[in-house]
């Protein structure tokens, strides 16, 4: 194996060969997976091999991806039943999404057609943002732009003329002194509303790197929908605010600003205290008080969790309304046991699954009727 300079070199850069093909790879399971090479041999490369694929695997899916970067990062073969296993289950998705003509049979008679329950835009809607290739992720980002979000309403201070409702004592008697007195139809008015606050804090950590682009993507259709309305920012190890950059008209430029101005892209997770620093100089100014506040983070605190079960509690008392979507509450059997989000659930109104195309529209109306 050519693992670089040295085997800890060489082996950490695995690590980040991974994160780079598309694998999710936390600072923790690198962690383990060099803990578990110390008591393997480290000339066999199959040892190597079945370590990280027990530590650096977290679903079946990410099987495919981890034995080409091995093949390509160590330049050894990976075991024969894992390759072809991996190949029968991408062979078994591309036959189950494929449109074509149906195959005639040995006696000649033609084969029943394929059927596929919804055409290629629908299935993409309910796939795992992390498990899309390049071209499908450019797909996605064609498909979030046309989403159409409508911002949540609040009643205002001031009322508007209407139909029906309260008799306008004001309009009624300017109308009466313009006939010169004579009685007239009464005018009525209503209370008016305005758009309620938005605000998006979205988790740029490593753990949740594979869905941070099409996130930032999200939060940029939300905010050119309500400008005035809709805050955006990104928490990792530190705050930044978002909101400027994501205003501009083209996403691609909003995109590029946003990845210059956060400083700790793909890096560790301490919730509590960017939660801690919003607060402080956001929060309790006005930003936070009667806004829909929606987080998106997978639960993962480096920090101190109770923590941010405390500035959760406080976020709680000042918001209308507060969402946490979590990409991993979409899996089959999720349970919210991680630190993180453990302290914060019993001060959030709900818990939503952000994995798919399909589950933030869902956000979006979760939002509208707040």
């Amino acid at each position: 194996m050519t693992a670089g300079s040295g085997p800890v070199t060489g082996l950490a850069g695995f690590g980040r060969a991974l994160a780079e093909a598309g694998l999710p790879v936390t600072l923790d399971s690198t962690t383990t997976y060099l803990e578990a090479l110390d008591s393997l041999d480290l000339g066999d490369p199959m040892q190597v091999y079945w370590a990280g694929r027990a530590t650096l695997c977290r679903t079946p899916d990410d099987t495919a991806r981890y034995d080409a970067a091995f093949v390509h990062w160590f330049g050894d073969t990976v075991p024969t039943a894992s390759r072809t296993l991996g190949q029968r289950t991408r062979t078994a998705r591309i036959a189950a999404l494929t449109r074509g003509e149906g195959r005639r049979s040995s006696s000649g008679d033609p084969a029943p057609r394929l059927q596929v329950a919804a055409d290629d835009t629908d299935v993409l809607r309910h796939r795992d943002i992390a498990e899309l290739t390049t071209a499908e992720r450019a797909h996605l980002a064609e498909l979030l732009t046309r989403l159409r979000p409508r911002p949540p309403r609040r009643r205002a201070l001031r009322s508007r003329p209407s139909r029906r409702g309260p008799v306008d004592p004001r309009r009624t008697l300017r109308d009466m002194l313009a006939s010169g007195g004579e009685p007239v139809r009464p005018r009525h008015h209503a209370r008016a509303s305005r758009p309620r606050r938005v605000v998006l804090l979205i988790d740029v950590s490593g753990s949740m790197s594979p869905y941070a682009d099409a996130l930032l993507r999200f939060a940029h259709v939300v905010t050119r929908a309500a400008p005035s309305s809709t805050e955006v920012f990104s928490l990792g190890t530190r705050l930044t605010r978002l909101s400027r950059a994501l205003r501009a008209r083209d996403a691609g430029v909003a995109l590029a600003g946003a990845s210059r101005a956060v400083p700790d892209w793909a890096g560790g997770t301490r919730l509590g205290d960017t939660l801690r620093a919003f607060l402080d100089r956001w929060g309790r100014r006005g930003l936070a008080r009667g806004a829909v506040v929606v987080m998106f983070s997978d639960g993962w605190e480096r920090g101190d969790a109770l923590l941010l079960g405390e500035q959760m509690a406080q976020l709680h008392r000042l918001a209308h309304r507060v969402l946490w979507v979590n990409p991993h509450a979409g899996g089959e059997g999720y349970e919210p046991i991680q630190s993180g989000i453990s302290a914060a659930l019993p001060h959030i109104d709900r818990l939503l699954a952000g994995h798919s195309l399909a589950t933030l529209e869902e956000l979006l109306e979760e939002v509208r009727h707040a």
